[in-house]
């Protein structure tokens, strides 16, 4: 009986040892998002190729929100631009990080070309070395548009750092590579609906 109870328990020892190293993988790779910090003056590779799950593509797209709407999943990395008929254009994006995730519904107010970035006094006092104001140009952390939520800090922005693409690094705002925030800045007025979601929709 006894030889029979631990051929039984070797088994699921077997898969609780397999299943650590995942887990411990997982909070290793949120650590390391989260330790990703600003890199003003960097001026980013735009020849650098998003992984192809976060490229701008068109996708099938089920939603009750009309066509040019912008949906945001900050669990997914996505940013959906919807086009109507069952489809959206989908973007890769990279958002808060633990902490500084948020979800709401907020309009764009505002737009600009190129702008200019003044850190709030919170995210100098985490990452002191920041400048207290940079104009706008390739290696500002802004990138080469930014759409701004309502009265909010938040933006959904162009990045100096493509390679944080798809991952949960920032303060609140949205990051999108210089060619895509170009691209979604160009469809959208002021006065676009924005819906952040934390979860994806079932």
């Amino acid at each position: 009986m006894f030889r029979f109870r631990r051929l039984l328990w070797m088994p699921l020892l077997a898969a609780m040892l397999i299943a650590l190293p995942t887990s411990h993988g997982f909070s290793q790779i949120q650590s390391e998002d989260m330790n990703i910090g600003d890199e003003p003056g960097r001026v980013p590779d735009e020849s650098v190729q998003l992984p192809p799950q976060f490229q701008r593509q068109m996708v099938l797209y089920r939603t009750t929100e009309p066509p040019g709407t912008i949906i945001v999943h900050t669990s997914e990395r996505f940013l959906y631009l919807v086009q109507g008929n069952g489809r959206a254009m989908r973007y890769g994006v990279r958002v808060g990080r633990e902490g500084f995730q948020w979800q709401g519904l907020l309009k764009i107010t505002r737009k600009a070309e190129w702008p200019d970035w003044t850190p709030p006094p919170e995210m100098i006092k985490r990452q002191p070395y920041l400048p207290r104001f940079m104009a706008g140009g390739p290696g500002n952390p802004m990138g080469a548009r930014a759409m701004y939520l309502g009265t909010t800090v938040y933006r959904i922005h162009g990045t100096n750092q493509p390679d944080t693409i798809g991952k949960a690094v920032s303060s609140g705002c949205f990051g999108m590579v210089n060619a895509d925030i170009i691209d979604l800045y160009d469809r959208v007025p002021v006065g676009t609906k924005v819906v952040v979601k934390q979860r994806p929709s079932l």
